[in-house]
């Protein structure tokens, strides 16, 4: 039998993949993004940028900005019963509306 491979990017066909008119490098201005400590951001990953990339398993969760890392932000997300800290670069992360 053939091994499935258990890799960071499994089963993530559908999640992974951009619209066809979106596809490509992002824009610098999402990059140089800023979030404020207690803000609500969405975390929503961008395919095209793999350094500071969240797992997959946390696409589409709603957190909030406890921190900064370097250039990356710290976001404070609930999982089941259990608070977790998520690391993601800006690109990775939306500012809820």
């Amino acid at each position: 039998m053939v091994q499935m491979s258990e890799g960071f990017r499994r089963k993530t066909r559908k999640k992974l993949t951009k619209h066809p008119r979106e596809r490509g490098m992002c824009p610098i201005t999402r990059a140089l993004r800023e979030f404020k400590e207690g803000e609500y951001v969405h975390i929503v990953i961008d395919p095209s940028v793999h350094k500071g990339m969240p797992h997959p398993r946390y696409h589409g969760r709603t957190g909030i900005v406890v921190g900064k890392q370097g250039r990356a932000f710290i976001v404070k997300i609930r999982d089941g019963g259990k608070y977790k800290n998520i690391i993601a670069y800006p690109q990775h992360l939306k500012p809820t509306a």
